[in-house]
């Protein structure tokens, strides 16, 4: 038969093998510190992030509703610019203004 080495002679050193797994766990568990930590950052950016994202989202429908009210102005304008192109504008200016009448027409004046 072969001869066999002692059984405690191919083993390493207790303390060693002991300070490694103890620095290996002490390694996993900062990691394992750092990575929550960046899960617990990204959590509060992403909350902050979804209610910056609402309230520009109220923004923009503000926004559009005064582009609708500015465009429904804009169109009465646009038909007052016409009413005052006419003839019968200035017939009723000139009647509310300067008191003109038709040569037709028949005035009544109250009695004081």
């Amino acid at each position: 038969m072969k001869n066999r080495k002692s059984a405690g002679a191919g083993r390493r050193p207790a303390g060693r093998g002991r300070r490694r797994r103890q620095s290996h766990k002490r390694s996993v568990m900062m990691i394992s510190m750092v990575l929550l930590l960046l899960c617990g950052v990204l959590t509060v950016n992403s909350v902050t992030l979804q209610a910056k994202n609402d309230s520009y989202k109220e923004q923009e429908r503000e926004l559009t509703e005064q582009i609708e009210e500015q465009k429904a102005r804009s169109e009465e304008i646009k038909d007052y610019e016409e009413y005052v192109k006419t003839d019968e504008y200035i017939k009723e200016t000139a009647e509310d203004k300067l008191g003109l009448v038709d040569p037709d027409e028949i005035i009544f004046k109250p009695v004081k």
